[in-house]
């Protein structure tokens, strides 16, 4: 009797061990799909979800993975799904969506996603941590991106994509109509760790500011009043250039430590107050344009039409904005909202909230009463 106790004893913990060892091998799998963005040095930036190797619309696997980083905050959703779509419907190319939100829109966001017409787009979804920002930002009503942590983003490229030499970050008011990879493909000189479309380009013209004059050079963001930002030296009638779409050569971008330099001028920023308060409020293009002065590449400009939420009123003619490689919304009319401009071109690619929670604002009612 004692011998087959024995062997009874021996029998259960040999099940045990291997159970064990089984769950080792499962929980070990599991985090290398959830946390292949978990190398980061800043505890703020943490993956939540990855989808590893969805089923894609004649995708060529044989090609380098393009990034693509876009922040999507609760209140704006519908664009960030709007520019995913569409960037996925025209390209071929093996693209991975980082999408970058705060932990309470991460379960919207994911079944945002998981709707069929969405099923095949391979994306991770990071959380945000607003703490990063502490120290940094300054809470100010008019200064509205001061309010919205999300739009600091494209600080963090490096730590968002740890893995990759090359990414494209791109705001949530974009539709892509041409092909990621000419974009991706954008050469960078030497020494540059970023190539942006400038204000002053042959196809945004140039936007007056009522009561702020020209928004499209240095003297309409920065403070040339204060002494620290004379002492940079700057042409004030410097060319600016719009950081809502760009790509980033992320080896040159942490060789020059560029997160590093955009902290340290949001937070003299806080202390002293450097950028101009007349373009009502934008935190994000100074310290980008004080870090890549005379020291950026440029994008086709067809990459970046904008201004197409500047005004309700049309800008361009339909054969230019079908010609157009990205449109950007930039500005307060936005095409999910009550009034903008080209909403038609931007609906083609809106997939319905199916949770219901966000829905387009839309004038049907006002225009049927008004008939």
């Amino acid at each position: 009797m004692s011998f087959r106790k024995v062997n009874i004893v021996i029998l259960v913990l040999a099940v045990a061990l291997f159970l064990l060892v089984l769950q080792h091998n499962f929980l070990g799998l599991s985090s290398l799909l959830r946390n292949e963005v978990s190398d980061s040095e800043i505890v703020g930036l943490q993956p939540i979800d990855f989808v590893p190797n969805s089923p894609r619309h004649a995708v060529d696997w044989r090609q380098e993975e393009i990034p693509v980083v876009i922040a999507a905050s609760e209140d704006r959703l519908g664009g960030a799904i709007a520019a995913i779509n569409s960037i996925q419907h025209n390209t071929r190319s093996n693209v991975i969506f980082y999408i970058v939100t705060l932990n309470n829109t991460a379960d919207h966001l994911r079944s945002w996603l998981n709707s069929d017409p969405l099923k095949s787009i391979r994306y991770k979804i990071v959380n945000f941590d607003t703490k990063l920002l502490e120290g940094k930002v300054k809470e100010d009503p008019d200064q509205g991106e001061s309010m919205k942590p999300l739009t600091f983003a494209r600080f963090y490229l490096p730590i968002l994509v740890p893995s990759a030499k090359k990414a494209i970050y791109m705001d949530d008011d974009v539709i892509v109509q041409g092909d990621i990879l000419a974009l991706f493909n954008t050469p960078l000189k030497p020494g540059h760790a970023a190539a942006f479309s400038e204000d002053c380009d042959s196809t945004s013209t140039k936007v007056v500011i009522r009561g702020a004059g020209n928004q499209y050079n240095y003297i309409g963001y920065l403070d040339y009043k204060k002494e620290r930002i004379r002492k940079l030296s700057m042409k004030a009638s410097t060319c600016s250039f719009n950081p809502g779409v760009f790509v980033a050569n992320l080896t040159e971008w942490k060789r020059q430590n560029i997160t590093n330099q955009l902290e340290k001028w949001m937070k003299l920023n806080v202390e002293e107050g450097l950028y101009s308060r007349t373009l009502a409020g934008s935190v994000t293009t100074p310290p980008l344009l004080i870090v890549f002065y005379q020291q950026h590449s440029t994008i086709d400009p067809m990459w970046n039409v904008r201004h197409l939420g500047s005004s309700a009123g049309k800008r361009y003619s339909p054969q230019f904005v079908k010609a157009a490689k990205l449109l950007h919304w930039n500005g307060h009319f936005k095409p999910w909202g009550r009034t903008a401009s080209y909403m038609d071109v931007w609906e083609k690619w809106y997939i319905p909230d199916p949770t219901g929670k966000f829905s387009l604002i839309r004038r049907h009612t006002e225009i049927s009463n008004i008939k």
